[in-house]
């Protein structure tokens, strides 16, 4: 009986740090989002830092990530973007951030 509670306390526990993982990994800082045609970029930096090319201009952008939400403010206006289930990044609907995929 105590062999299979102890089991049971490894399991969760393993199921705990690979939900843990998982979350990690949907990180956006350190990665690019672009859109299908690399018009629109974002590159997620470190110290809440990113850079927004779009087009031939650039800005210096910073950002915050909760969970699977990102605030991206750029000149004091925010978006909110959503990191998907297939690791894409979405925007507003019919916005030129509406989806970025990941690019590294």
């Amino acid at each position: 009986m105590k062999t299979s509670i102890q089991y049971g306390m490894v399991a969760a526990s393993l199921a705990m740090v690979c939900l843990g993982m998982a979350a990690c990994g949907s990180g956006v800082k350190g990665h690019t989002y672009a859109d299908s045609d690399s018009t629109v970029k974002i590159e997620f930096q470190s110290g809440g830092k990113a850079v927004t090319t779009m087009g031939p201009i650039t800005a210096n952008c910073s950002y915050t990530q909760s969970d699977s939400k990102v605030e991206l403010t750029c000149a004091d206006q925010a978006t909110e973007l959503t990191v998907g289930s297939d690791g894409s990044l979405n925007g507003p609907a019919g916005g030129m951030l509406e989806k970025l995929t990941k690019v590294n």
